[in-house]
């Protein structure tokens, strides 16, 4: 299984985290596979060790892996998460009060956007 922080906003706007496992399938010799999910594109992303930035929405259904470098997250709600590298975030709060985001690490952090 790999574990997925979900992003999203409820019917009053509000934006929660939500973790769901997605499940994977013995492949013999290549190892432990997904279902394919189709996507629309990558976006390969770095930001400055200060990133911080106020409440914004996702620009699009998203799913963000992280490469390098740590980030907090918190809910128009005021809960807070940090993820590290190598966490995997599907961001879908695309309306309502958004989140947000700043880096945890006094260094770039790169990541990669795949749109949905």
């Amino acid at each position: 299984m790999i574990t997925i922080t979900r992003i999203y906003s409820n019917a009053d706007g509000e934006s929660h985290f939500e973790d769901f496992e997605v499940p994977l399938k013995n492949n013999g010799d290549i190892g432990f596979l997904s279902e394919d999910e189709p996507v629309k594109s990558i976006v390969f992303r770095e930001v400055i060790s200060s990133y911080d930035y106020d409440f914004h929405n996702a620009p699009d259904r998203q799913y963000i892996i992280l490469l390098e470098g740590g980030v907090e997250i918190e809910t128009s709600l005021g809960e807070k998460r940090k993820f590290e590298t190598g966490s995997i975030l599907l961001v879908e709060d695309t309306t309502g009060k958004g989140h947000k985001t700043k880096n945890i690490e006094p260094k770039l952090r790169k990541s990669i956007f795949i749109k949905l």
